[in-house]
């Protein structure tokens, strides 16, 4: 279920964040629910330490249902070396 939250951001970091999403073809809302999943979860799993840069970048990829990483990684590796 959906819930409307009304939040207080600075001008400029609303604009950024909308050129943002645009950019990535998701909407603003998504981007923020997807943090907020991303932090949130940290809290109940004990992973590894991550980089502040692969932090930076959680939640920023939507995969589709049938996305096959292994077979795009090996599509990939044999268009590069044959």
């Amino acid at each position: 279920m959906n819930t409307k939250l009304t939040l207080t951001i600075e001008q400029s970091v609303i604009e950024k964040a909308k050129k943002y999403a645009r950019k990535k073809e998701r909407s603003l809302s998504d981007l923020i629910e997807n943090y907020l999943k991303a932090i949130t979860a940290e809290q109940h799993h004990h992973q590894k330490q991550l980089s502040p840069t692969l932090t930076s970048l959680k939640g920023s990829f939507k995969d589709t249902e049938d996305f096959d990483y292994k077979k795009e990684l090996s599509d990939h590796l044999t268009q590069k070396y044959l």
